[in-house]
């Protein structure tokens, strides 16, 4: 009753010394290491990187006109057609001159009147002052005469004063462009009576070439703005590809705005070809310096963890190293290191989703940056 038992305990061991020798020598249980992890790989490189400003803008005239009327009247032609570029001087539109031109008529009789009125004037004092001299007149008739002859050379000027008045509001009746540009909308038509200085403008001309571009940066970008001196600005216009249009910064404000803690410049641009238009918005681009031999790794490369930033780094036995980093500006798919990596080293460039500390990879070399 007591033999089987042991014989039992004897088979249990020998299976379990089975099962042992097997993990150890190369059985089922010891299977192959882990494969390594397929990722796409490029080498940390020096390079000149150039520090890059960018923002949104907007287009802007540096010169706009609203052109109103300086004489009341009906609107008697119009020369021009909307959005049409004209040139300073071009007549834009013809106000009734007829009750100008008669009251320039009057001016002109009044003068011929009054003219002829200091003629008899003069030659009255003359003759009171003749007679003054032999004491047949008394001193009263000579300052009356002499007095009136003054008087009269006044109304003279007084004349002349309301011809020049009435030779400029007939003028104004003619309404010319004051700039070279391109005119907007009319907003009146022939036949519309008008009045002077109306708050309605009768067009409006916005000069074309030149055009400004008008942005915001963050105050703390001020300083790199001021020691770089004069600074080329590009733009780019939305939904024109990669058609970039140079100008150059023309103003500083004075001011930085307290509310957004932004500062407002501007740049200036040749724009003869008319690629810029007033109210446009654009993306603009400025080279601030250029950091020489710089660490440039691609963009996709750096990881943000809780810690910060880091890169996969593939050493030499080809397993991962999780490389803390300290990351500086990105350009055109690239990004500058200021630190933790060093020019050649190998980084993963895609792929890392499956990448772990010490994990064996299979790198295959990454194309070119786009």
């Amino acid at each position: 009753m007591t033999e089987p038992l042991p014989l039992f305990t004897h088979r249990l061991a020998a299976l379990l010394l089975a099962g042992n020798l097997m993990a150890c020598g190369g059985g089922p249980a010891a299977s192959a290491a882990s494969p390594a992890i397929p990722v796409t790989v490029a080498s940390a490189k020096r390079a000149d990187f150039p520090i890059e400003l960018r923002a949104i803008g907007s287009v802007e005239s540096p010169w706009t006109v609203e052109v109103r009327p300086q004489v009341d009247g009906a609107i008697d032609a119009i020369h021009f057609r909307e959005g049409q570029d004209v040139a300073a001087g071009d007549l834009l539109f013809t106000i009734d001159p007829r009750p100008y031109q008669a009251a320039l008529a009057v001016a002109e009789a009044n003068l011929a009147k009054d003219r002829a009125q200091a003629v008899n004037a003069d030659a009255a004092q003359k003759r009171a002052a003749d007679l003054f001299a032999q004491g047949v007149v008394s001193i009263d008739v000579n300052d009356t005469a002499a007095a009136n002859a003054r008087a009269l050379d006044a109304g003279l000027k007084a004349d002349d004063a309301a011809i020049q008045t009435a030779k400029l509001r007939l003028d104004y009746c003619w309404i010319r462009s004051p700039l070279a540009g391109r005119t907007g909308a009319i907003l009146a038509r022939a036949g519309n009576l008008v009045r002077a200085l109306d708050t309605n403008p009768l067009v409006v001309i916005h000069q074309i070439d030149p055009m400004n571009v008008v942005f915001t940066v963050p105050e703390a970008r001020l300083a790199e703005i001021r020691k770089a001196g004069t600074l080329q600005v590009d733009v780019l216009r939305r939904g024109e590809g990669g058609d970039r249009t140079s100008g150059s910064l023309s103003f500083v404000d004075s001011e930085i705005d307290r509310s957004t803690g932004n500062i407002k410049l501007k740049a200036h641009f040749a724009n003869a070809d008319r690629k810029l238009w007033p109210g446009q918005f654009v993306d603009v681009m400025m080279v601030l310096s250029v950091r020489a031999g710089a660490i440039v790794v691609p963009a996709p490369s750096v990881q943000d963890g809780q810690t910060g930033s880091f890169i996969f780094v593939v050493k030499a036995d080809k397993t991962a190293e999780v490389r803390p980093v300290t990351v500086g500006p990105s350009r055109n798919g690239e990004t500058l290191i200021e630190k933790g990596l060093e020019a050649g080293e190998t980084v993963v460039v895609d792929g890392q989703v499956r990448l772990t500390a010490g994990a064996k990879v299979d790198g295959k070399p990454a194309g070119p940056v786009s």
